[in-house]
């Protein structure tokens, strides 16, 4: 039985452990998070730790992980985690409900989770770190980029490119062969048919429109340098 450490005392760290545990037999033996954000010693009956502990408490030669923050920072939070966990030679799982269908080529990154209901085709491509919740249409030859957070019940068909640290909330939808740029987030409901350039931007309404606040200001994070 694999031993695993989910980082993270939020509701989706609950999730995942239970997901886990049910779907793929492995054992949650912890959880870490930074000293600062523990609010108490357990969660589900198992101790939560201190993150800057981790490697002396569960060296990674023992253990796998699994980093679950959700979109906070742009999704930042998720990927400095997972980076550094990787860094330390920590096996990073990832997960793919059974009650998904995914055709068998299409190519899954590390510290990726997807939930049940999703249709993901053929020769999709799913990047590192990224969060598909429930019901989404992933068309074929679609590429999700690194560290994307997509919520429920989005569609994006096929040849289209999500950039990564992107945030797509429930009931978007993108047309075939759209650019959607990185460090951006599409709002729940907006649609479009056509690409955009500017990354982090917020594209809201039907059709989708660039608003005037960033994504940065929205998730209270500094622009990244090219």
């Amino acid at each position: 039985m694999k031993e695993i450490i989910i980082i993270g005392n939020n509701e989706f760290a609950e999730i995942a452990s239970a997901y886990f545990e049910k779907d793929y037999g492995y054992k949650t033996v912890g959880f870490a998070v930074e000293r600062d954000y523990i609010r108490d010693d357990e969660l589900l009956g198992r101790p939560v730790v201190a993150y800057e502990d981790l490697v002396s408490l569960y060296p990674p030669e023992k253990y796998a992980v699994f980093a679950a923050p959700v979109y906070t920072q742009l999704n930042r939070l998720r990927q400095r985690f997972y980076e550094q966990c990787k860094t330390w030679g920590y096996e990073i799982l990832s997960y793919v409900s059974p009650h998904a269908f995914v055709w068998d080529n299409v190519e899954i990154g590390e510290n990726t989770f997807i939930f049940e209901n999703n249709v993901v085709q053929y020769n999709a491509k799913i990047g590192n770190n990224v969060i598909l919740w429930s019901g989404n249409h992933i068309g074929h030859s679609a590429v999700i980029e690194d560290n994307c957070f997509i919520s429920s019940h989005v569609v994006i068909s096929g040849y289209t490119r999500i950039g990564a640290n992107s945030f797509l909330g429930v009931n978007s939808a993108l047309g075939n062969n759209i650019v959607f740029p990185k460090e951006s987030i599409l709002a729940a409901g907006a649609v479009t048919s056509k690409s955009f350039e500017d990354k982090g931007s917020i594209y809201a309404g039907n059709p989708a429109k660039k608003i005037k606040k960033t994504a940065y200001e929205y998730f209270g994070v500094e622009e990244h340098v090219d």
